[in-house]
C-alpha cells in the first residue's frame, strides 16, 4: 500500500469547491494525482490543472477519492495547520557571528529558533547559507525556479566560510550559486562582516567572486556583525570602530565604481550602519537604483530622507495648533532622527520633537540600533523625561504586524507605565512627519 506524507485541514472556505465536495475540518489530504504531498510548493504546483484528482481521508478513517474539473488557477479552499505544509528546517550551522547565540535566557521560544530553510527565503525573503538542502531539496527548488532567493555567503574563500559558519561542507557554495543562477532563478547575497574574519582582501575576493555572476545576482549587502553582551564562551568578535567602517566604505565604493561602468549596476551596497559608525554622509537615494537590500538596513536612511523631503515641500506654512511630542530611537541613529525633527522644528515655532536615544542596557551597549530597542531600556531611560502629549516609537522596534517588542512588553502596557499615548510610526519619511505632525498623509499642493 502507497504511503503518503499526511496534511491534516484546520479550514474549508465557504463556497469553495473543497465545500461542495463533502470535505470537512479535521479530514486529512494524502494525494493529488496519486502523487504525494511535500509542502505548499508541491500542492500549488499539483493543483495548476484543469483535471486533478484529490485523495481524502475523511474522520471516519475512509479513503474518498474526488475527480475534480477546475480552472486551471482555481482554489481548493483548503487551509492547513501551516502555510508551509511542513515543519520549518533549522539551522545545522554554528556560526561564529550568530545573534540568536548571543541572546539573552528566559525569552520565548520562538526567538532561538534558528531558521535556515530554502522555501522561507522565496516565501518571506529569509537568507539562507544552502547548508542543509539535500540532493533533493536542491533539486526541488530548481524544478520550481523559486526566485528569488536570498542566500547568506560571508565569504567565497572555502576555508574561510568554514571557519565562519562551523561546517566542514559550507565550502562549496560558488558552485551552488552557479547551479542555481544557470537555472534562471534570481539571487540576493548577503554579507555578514566580522572584523579580522571576512573583511579587507576576504572581502575583496568575495565581492569580485560574487560579481561573476552579473545579472544572476542582482545584489549583494555587506552589513556589521552584530555583537550582544552575552557572548559567553562564544568565537571573539571584535566591533567595527570609526576607521574600520571608513575602510569597509572605500572599498565597497571602490567596486561599486567598477561594477557601475562595466554592468551599470551598483550590485554592492554597504549597510546603512557603516555609513553611521564611520561618520560618512550617507550617498543620495539615486545610489541605491531600486532599493534591492533595503530590509538588511541598506539605503533606508537614504530613502527615508528623500521621502522626508518631498512630504516636506507639501506642508502648510502654518501649523494651526501646537504640537509636542517625544521620538525615541537608538543611539546610532539620533543624529540622523535629530536633523529631521530639527527642519520640521525651524519650519513651526509651536512645534516640540524631543528625540531620547535609548542605550542598549538589554542586549549590550554595542547594539545601537533602533530596530532592537526593548520596552524596559525604553520605560527605564524615560520615565522621568519629559515626554509632550506623545511617545513615537519606530515600527521596526515591533514583532511584525504586532505592538509587542523583543522583550515581550507590549505598547499599551508602556503606555500605562509611562502615563502617555504611544504612536508606533514607520520608517517612511512621509510617516515620520505624518506620525509627529499627527496628521494622515501629506498633501499634493
Amino acid at each position: 500500500m502507497k504511503k503518503y506524507k499526511e496534511h491534516k485541514i484546520t479550514k474549508v472556505l465557504s463556497g469553495s469547491i473543497a465545500e461542495e465536495l463533502g470535505i470537512e475540518e479535521g479530514d486529512i489530504l494524502l494525494a493529488i494525482n496519486d502523487q504525494s504531498i511535500e509542502d505548499v510548493f508541491d500542492y500549488r504546483y499539483l493543483l495548476s490543472d484543469e483535471f486533478i484528482t484529490l485523495l481524502v481521508r475523511k474522520n471516519s478513517q475512509e479513503e474518498w477519492e474526488f475527480e475534480i474539473e477546475k480552472e486551471i488557477d482555481e482554489d481548493l479552499g483548503l487551509v492547513f495547520e501551516n502555510e508551509l505544509m511542513d515543519d520549518l528546517k533549522p539551522c545545522r550551522n554554528k556560526c561564529v557571528f550568530c545573534f540568536i547565540d548571543q541572546l539573552p535566557p528566559h525569552m520565548r521560544k520562538t526567538v532561538y529558533f534558528k531558521d535556515d530553510d530554502w522555501r522561507m527565503s522565496f516565501l518571506y525573503g529569509n537568507y539562507i547559507t544552502l547548508t542543509n538542502m539535500s540532493d533533493k531539496d536542491f533539486e526541488r527548488l530548481l524544478f520550481y525556479r523559486l526566485s528569488p532567493m536570498n542566500i547568506s555567503v560571508h565569504a567565497t574563500d572555502p576555508e574561510v566560510r568554514k571557519k565562519m559558519l562551523n561546517n566542514r561542507f559550507a565550502g562549496d557554495i560558488l558552485e551552488r550559486i552557479k547551479r542555481i543562477v544557470d537555472a534562471g532563478i534570481e539571487v540576493n547575497c548577503q554579507i555578514v562582516l566580522c572584523k579580522g574574519l571576512n573583511d579587507g582582501e576576504i572581502l575583496e575576493k568575495t565581492i569580485k567572486d560574487l560579481g561573476q555572476f552579473l545579472p544572476g545576482i542582482k545584489s549583494t549587502s555587506v552589513v556589521p556583525v552584530g555583537i550582544s553582551k552575552f557572548r559567553h564562551e562564544l568565537y571573539p568578535l571584535i566591533p567595527f570602530e570609526k576607521e574600520d567602517a571608513r575602510k569597509v566604505i572605500a572599498i565597497i565604493h571602490k567596486w561599486q565604481d567598477y561594477f557601475k561602468k562595466k554592468y551599470n549596476n551598483t550590485f554592492i551596497y554597504a549597510a546603512d550602519e557603516f555609513y553611521l559608525t564611520g561618520e560618512v554622509e550617507i550617498p543620495n537615494f539615486e545610489a541605491y537604483e531600486d532599493f534591492p537590500q533595503i530590509e538588511n538596513g541598506v539605503g533606508m536612511l537614504a530613502l527615508m530622507k528623500y521621502e522626508f523631503e518631498e512630504c516636506f515641500k507639501t506642508l502648510p506654512e502654518i501649523l494651526e495648533e501646537d504640537i509636542d511630542v517625544s521620538i525615541a530611537t537608538g543611539v546610532i541613529t539620533y543624529p540622523f532622527i535629530k536633523e529631521l525633527a530639527g527642519k520640521l522644528m525651524h519650519k513651526y515655532s509651536n512645534l516640540t520633537v524631543r528625540i531620547y536615544p535609548i542605550i542598549n542596557y538589554f542586549f549590550g551597549e554595542r547594539i545601537t540600533v533602533a530596530g532592537l530597542m526593548t520596552g524596559q531600556d525604553i520605560l527605564n531611560q524615560l520615565k522621568d523625561k519629559e515626554l509632550g502629549s506623545r511617545l513615537l516609537l519606530p515600527q521596526n522596534a515591533f514583532r511584525d504586524n504586532d505592538t509587542i517588542l523583543l522583550d515581550d512588553m507590549y505598547a499599551e502596557d508602556l503606555e500605562k507605565k509611562l502615563d502617555i499615548p504611544i504612536t508606533i510610526v514607520g520608517t517612511s519619511g512621509q510617516e515620520f512627519i505624518n506620525g509627529i505632525l499627527n496628521i494622515k498623509e501629506c498633501t499634493n499642493e
